[in-house]
């Protein structure tokens, strides 16, 4: 019994890409509950030269995998649009990421922003305090952090429970969010890429 227990016990580590703020998140999976493990964020900012902070991401990535071993990866895609520029150095973040996980052979799975708004939600459109609160409620976490870049990587991680291969074999009973009531974005939320840049500076330096 207890073999059968510890196989279906899984770790999935949730990632929120950025070049200013990378925020982490994990979660612990035992059979069709999750429980909550960690919430952190890498601070980059402060690293003028974007090489060093691409390393810094390898680094950090791999050191919460070595720490946590987690099964899974679930990692926010970014947006694609007109903005190259932004869109280039989200896209390396994330890459860099992706390489750290596959240099520990973890496997991962990319969601859109809408799909992990839509999952923890009920609601594409939901701002970041909205997915924070709702995590809050899920998880029963005490507090909430200041930047909410780490709750944004243990919503993509939640996502996956509530979506990716390691929730599939009981995804039809497990635990789904409600939807709460959310305030119409303004002109009806992003437009594209360059209205998602204007409302989310604080992640791309």
């Amino acid at each position: 019994m207890k073999e059968s227990s510890k196989s279906s016990e899984r770790i999935i580590l949730g990632v929120d890409p950025g070049t200013t703020i990378m925020g982490f998140g994990i979660i612990r999976v035992v059979g069709q509950k999750m429980s909550f493990v960690q919430l952190n964020e890498l601070l980059l900012h402060k690293y003028p030269d974007p090489y060093t902070k691409l390393k810094l991401i390898f680094d950090r990535t791999v050191e919460l995998i070595d720490t946590y071993h987690p099964d899974e990866m679930a990692i926010e895609a970014p947006f694609f649009g007109k903005n190259v520029q932004s869109m280039l150095k989200l896209g390396r973040a994330q890459g860099v990421a992706m390489a750290a996980a596959l240099s520990r052979q973890v496997p991962i799975t990319e969601y859109l922003p809408k799909k992990i708004k839509m999952a923890i939600t009920g609601n594409g459109n939901a701002s970041k305090e909205q997915v924070a609160k709702m995590l809050q409620s899920m998880l029963d976490l005490k507090e909430l952090p200041k930047n909410l870049d780490s709750t944004d990587g243990l919503a993509a991680a939640v996502c996956h429970f509530f979506n990716g291969p390691s929730a599939a074999a009981g995804l039809e009973q497990a635990p789904k969010p409600s939807a709460v009531s959310i305030p119409k974005p303004k002109k009806g939320g992003y437009s594209g890429w360059d209205a998602f840049v204007t409302q989310n500076k604080d992640r791309i330096s």
